[in-house]
């Protein structure tokens, strides 16, 4: 697995800064190292660079509209997740959640963990709505034993889509894991401008407005819920880097997409000005983020299936002429 340093040491000897068998200094590696965060900052703003979809799960609190997102759990109506776990290495172990979901990118807080403890990597957990008891990948080594844990999600720089779950009821009892699924729309500021009584009572939230602000970002839903548990989903940002030695951890292709645009942007501080050069990196830095872009975009597909054949009462076999895709 790559580690920031190789990145660094291949992007130097790539513009010439460095020959075969030589290592950076410590400070050439510094400056390339913030250049590579603040690399990875920009990618979380191009969105077809964006992997991974981060779902933040939360129970609405009856009567309460606003709630915040970001780093401080201290925060009033703080949108958080709590769960079951240990830690050994690097490697978290999550054996139950109490609220919320585990996700990528969170912050962990809890007896004995080290302050700046983040989640970087899904392992045999699949975190979000599905699978979430497993294994997970964190960015510091130390040794937890089984505690409750805290977790704060990412800041999104923007909610994609949301859905609320309503828990349904037979003969006025609870079905167990039973519940509706409605869609919540996401408004724009103008739009939720508009909205003239904003604490009207409802049932549950039927759309959201979001502001990111600078650390925390706000939530606002309407109308004034008295239940329901919602479901947002925001692409998941890059995590900054914190030492040359951290694990690069990120899908097939990235590791080269990072060394070459690192190496364009090291090249005028370095005085790179031999054209073919430049022109060789520049078109490998664009074609590298151009493959990424491809595989990330790419629709998936959809398949619809014949109320009919579902029900087992198609009267022909017309159906296999399109396999039962229509």
């Amino acid at each position: 697995m790559a580690m920031p340093i190789d990145i660094i040491s291949r992007a130097l000897k790539d513009i010439g800064a460095l020959e075969a068998g030589e290592t950076p200094t410590p400070d050439a590696a510094q400056d390339a190292f913030d250049m590579l965060n603040d690399l990875v900052d920009q990618w979380s703003n191009e969105s077809f660079m964006v992997f991974n979809v981060t779902e933040i799960i939360f129970p609405v609190i009856n009567g309460q509209t606003q709630y915040t997102i970001g780093p401080n759990p201290s925060t009033q109506n703080f949108i958080g997740a709590s769960f079951t776990g240990s830690i050994s290495g690097n490697i978290l172990t999550v054996t139950g959640i109490n609220s919320g979901a585990v996700a990528q990118g969170q912050t962990l807080s809890g007896t004995g963990i080290t302050q700046g403890t983040k989640i970087t990597a899904n392992m045999t957990g699949a975190g979000g709505n599905v699978n979430e008891v497993g294994t997970y990948r964190v960015n510091i080594p130390q040794t937890i034993p089984t505690t409750t844990i805290t977790a704060n999600y990412q800041k999104p720089l923007s909610i994609d889509s949301a859905f609320v779950r309503i828990n349904t009821t037979s003969n006025g009892q609870p079905i167990l894991n039973g519940g509706l699924d409605y869609p919540v729309a996401i408004l724009a500021l103008q739009d939720y401008e508009m909205i003239g009584l904003k604490t009207l009572n409802g049932p549950w939230p039927k759309a959201l407005y979001y502001n990111p602000n600078e650390e925390s970002g706000n939530l606002f839903v309407w109308p004034n819920p008295a239940q329901g548990e919602m479901h947002l989903f925001a692409n998941t940002l890059f995590s900054r880097y914190d030492s040359l030695y951290n694990d690069v951890n990120l899908p097939q292709g990235y590791a080269m997409a990072l060394r070459w645009c690192l190496a364009e942007r090291l090249m005028p501080m370095y005085g790179k000005a031999n054209q073919t050069q430049i022109a060789m990196i520049s078109q490998y830095a664009a074609q590298s983020k151009s493959t990424l872009k491809r595989t990330n975009m790419s629709p998936l597909q959809t398949a619809r299936y014949p109320d009919a054949l579902m029900n087992s009462r198609a009267k022909d076999a017309g159906w296999i002429l399109s396999g039962g895709f229509v």
